[in-house]
């Protein structure tokens, strides 16, 4: 793949934007390869967590090529009110229960914060931008507007969204919008120290206690409880759920396989 370089080591999969010529700005191309990127992470039984990044030193990614966008013919109007499914990485990035961290080494906006925000731990360098600049071109914020309101308070994602500023590292960890900020050269160890955390822990039980939390924000607390009573029965069957406790009992560290 041209714009995605995806390799893995060990349980642990890195997938760096690699447009650093453009700051890994988002084009056609690149929505493509990270699509067929987050599939095999999806599937490969391997993975355990994921590591996102940008190549270069300046951007994880600029968000979307106004470039090509410009040189885009617009499509004909249809009569048609909802929009067909996107394959977008952007959403299928919310059925990966696999754990991904954001290792935001510059600018992050418009579909950069999006990708980032799609990510379950945030952690930047001192002097990354984070924002959604689209409005300020012409363009609303859509997924990136379904997502920051869940992370922040109300105002907080209004603010952001609707004068399309950008806001400094400090501050986006003062609003939660990321969950440290280290120095450039300790971005990566960073972010494979807490991926190495991640890998202590049973890997079937991360995924579900994942999409329990990602999908009990929209659903009534009762039908939450019974999809998660649901999941608990199918985790206990699992030679992991076997394991923990007998771990325990032997004082010794577990032994997962994610089986």
């Amino acid at each position: 793949m041209e714009t995605v370089i995806y390799e893995k080591r060990g349980r642990v999969a890195y997938v760096t934007l690699n447009r650093p010529q453009a700051l890994n700005a988002i084009n056609r191309q690149m929505m493509a390869d990270l699509a067929e990127v987050w599939r095999e992470v999806q599937v490969d039984v391997d993975v355990w967590v994921a590591i996102l990044t940008g190549a270069g030193e300046r951007a994880f990614s600029a968000g979307a090529d106004l470039k090509e966008a410009a040189q885009r013919v617009p499509e004909a109007q249809r009569a048609v009110f909802w929009a067909e499914p996107s394959e977008s990485p952007l959403e299928i990035g919310r059925e990966l229960w696999k754990p991904v961290i954001a290792a935001i080494n510059g600018y992050a906006l418009g579909g950069g914060l999006t990708l980032a925000l799609s990510c379950d731990v945030r952690i930047a360098v001192p002097q990354a931008q984070l924002g959604f600049p689209e409005v300020r071109w012409g363009v609303p914020t859509i997924v990136g507007a379904i997502r920051l309101p869940r992370l922040v308070p109300l105002g907080v994602a209004l603010e952001i969204l609707l004068t399309g500023d950008t806001i400094d590292a400090e501050q986006a960890a003062r609003w939660g919008l990321v969950n440290q900020i280290v120095p450039s050269d300790d971005l990566m160890p960073a972010a494979e120290r807490i991926a190495g955390r991640l890998l202590q822990s049973a890997p079937i039980a991360v995924r579900v206690t994942k999409e329990m939390a990602l999908r009990g924000l929209t659903l009534p607390q009762a039908d939450a409880v019974r999809l998660g009573e649901s999941l608990r029965r199918l985790v206990r069957e699992t030679a992991d759920a076997a394991e923990g406790p007998r771990a325990f009992a032997e004082k010794r560290p577990p032994h997962y396989q994610g089986r």
